[in-house]
């Protein structure tokens, strides 16, 4: 017995050592603290690459029987976070413009008038102007900007100018005079003109919906269509090294994105992250019919470029005081928001698409907007039958506490981006009290409730830097920090969470949990290692750590310093 004992190891040991050799790894990475998001092997050392997929993980020692002297690539971690890509579940991820102003974190609305006129300065007359990402309210007066910032430095040249949500804009009377929008032009359903209490004219503020009176033919840049298109090549590349150097890997975008583009940056050898593309929600069954011959091209299988989910908006948002509540604004008892569609549109949409076999996500931020999409997505289940739908709300951020545990019931992923909750409570409360603003934003109570989070930063709306939002989410404090417990500490959660929503929830609410979201063998080799250890600086390191590696499919995508 004993002989045959012996006789066994060392057939194990044989075969073990065949397995290896024929598993030489092209990439490892040794002598790292791997956070795998995996609950059945939480922690390794190491990991072993081959191709675009992990073949192994464990301690150095059992991974260095991967390496192939002269072949195999060592990344050696020195004791640093390795962790998954980061997926970014909802960004508006496109080509950069380099000529764009930014605005982001504006305090004085003189600063918009300079930036403006040096970009006057450097373009031809009537080329249009464009910028944003303000926020009044971080304003020293908290007002709204009007058109006269802009009128006295571009009477020649068309401004536009977005609201750091996207749901408004600031355009200068250029504008205004081309789209012929006057004081008596009336607000289209789901939209406001602006207007001086005094006068009755436009102030140049368009709040959702009336920024499609804006006749785009009168203002589009004076460009060849060689120059357009050597301009989004150029813009599309930066957003990807952008991409590359927070350690995003994944990106979902909601629609509007040219699969075609993405398809020939990817054969160029240029597309360094995978990309989900949607498109518009419709109960057009032509419509339809398109996109389920487009989802064949770019399939759920593919790990590339694939046909996301169809998204559609219930309502606007609490910075622009259009987001859908069911009582009136604290600060403006006039309103209740805005819905942009009628409900029984919306729900003849989700009916159609769900029926079709389509994964819908839809924007809701106030509580009344967030209601009604899970009634819909209930409806939908209702006359369609149950099935693994996996429809989205994005951004869930104004929740009824009897609405919270209906996303679990409901198998609905909760889409958020953790940045608006640290850029947006500083006008929170005043928007809509102390008591709704209790359902802001809650991460922890949708995850105890057994619901699955999504996270992403909703790109451009807020930076694509991943750090930020595992800051807000753990701290729920302003970006320069402030003493205390945080905004609502009872809905902080962990930073190992925060980093899993990040990664496997994400890869969940796009069907791909099965191969991507975890340090795991057999998944997807997209692996990010950090410069600080995230499970263990103080708070106040969060958002300063760095990616030191990128890596997308078993290639370095980036490095710092190189």
């Amino acid at each position: 017995m004993k002989n045959l004992i012996i006789s066994l190891s060392v057939i194990i040991m044989v075969i073990t050592g065949s397995f290896t050799q024929n598993k030489k790894a092209d990439l490892v990475i040794i002598n790292g603290r791997v956070l795998t998001i995996n609950k059945d092997n939480p922690d390794a050392q190491a990991i072993a690459v081959k191709g675009e997929m992990i073949i192994a993980t464990g301690t150095t020692k059992e991974i260095s029987a991967y390496i192939e002297e002269g072949v195999t690539k060592i990344i050696d971690a020195r004791g640093r976070l390795v962790i998954p890509g980061f997926n970014d579940a909802h960004a508006h991820f496109g080509p950069l413009d380099p000529d764009y102003i930014e605005l982001r974190y504006t305090t004085d609305p003189a600063v918009i008038t300079r930036k403006v006129k040096a970009q006057v300065e450097k373009s031809k007359p009537g080329e249009l102007i464009q910028g944003g990402h303000w926020e009044h309210e971080m304003f020293f007066d908290k007002k709204w900007p009007t058109k006269e910032l802009l009128d006295r430095v571009s009477p020649d040249n068309p401004v536009m100018l977005s609201r750091a949500d996207g749901h408004s804009v600031l355009v200068n009377s250029y504008i205004l005079k081309a789209s012929n929008i006057t004081k008596d032009t009336p607000d289209p359903f789901g939209g406001v003109i602006q207007k001086d209490p005094v006068t009755g004219e436009p102030t140049g503020i368009l709040k959702e919906n009336a920024e499609m009176l804006i006749k785009t033919g009168e203002v589009k840049p004076s460009r060849t269509t060689e120059e357009e298109s050597a301009r989004l090549w150029q813009g599309y590349l930066l957003a990807l090294k952008e991409a590359r150097q927070y350690g995003v890997t994944s990106i979902q975008i909601p629609g509007a994105a040219d699969f075609e583009t993405y398809e020939k940056l990817k054969k160029n050898g240029d597309l360094t992250c995978r990309i989900d593309i949607g498109k518009s929600l419709t109960a057009d069954t032509t419509l339809l019919n398109t996109y389920i011959e487009l989802e064949k091209r770019y399939p759920r299988e593919s790990n590339w470029i694939r046909f996301g989910y169809l998204k559609a908006f219930m309502d606007g948002t609490l910075g622009s005081g259009t987001a859908l509540m069911f009582e009136p604004y604290s600060d403006n008892p006039s309103t209740s928001g805005l819905a942009l569609i009628p409900y029984e549109e919306m729900e003849k949409m989700v009916l159609a698409a769900d029926k079709s076999g389509f994964q819908i996500g839809i924007h809701a931020i106030g509580d009344k907007a967030n209601n009604w999409v899970l009634n819909a997505y209930e409806k939908a289940e209702l006359l369609n039958g149950k099935r693994d739908s996996r429809h989205r709300v994005e951004h869930a951020q104004t929740l009824q506490a009897n609405d919270i545990p209906r996303f679990a019931r409901l198998g609905v992923i909760a889409s958020m981006q953790p940045t608006h909750c640290i850029s947006d409570k500083k006008f929170c409360d005043k928007r809509i009290g102390p008591e709704r603003a209790k359902g802001a934003y809650p991460w922890k109570s949708l995850a105890d409730a057994g619901a699955v989070l999504a996270f992403g930063t909703d790109y451009q709306v807020e930076p694509l830097n991943p750090m930020e939002g595992l800051y807000a989410a753990v701290t729920r404090k302003d970006r320069l920090g402030e003493k205390g417990e945080g905004w609502h500490p009872e809905q902080k959660i962990s930073m190992e969470d925060a980093i899993k929503y990040y990664t496997l929830g994400s890869a969940y609410a796009q069907f791909m949990e099965n191969r991507k979201g975890m340090i795991k063998t057999g998944y997807l080799a997209d692996i990010v290692i950090l410069d600080k250890d995230l499970l263990t600086i103080p708070e106040n390191e969060i958002m300063t750590t760095k990616v030191d590696y990128t890596i997308v499919g078993g290639k370095v995508v980036y490095a710092s310093g190189k």
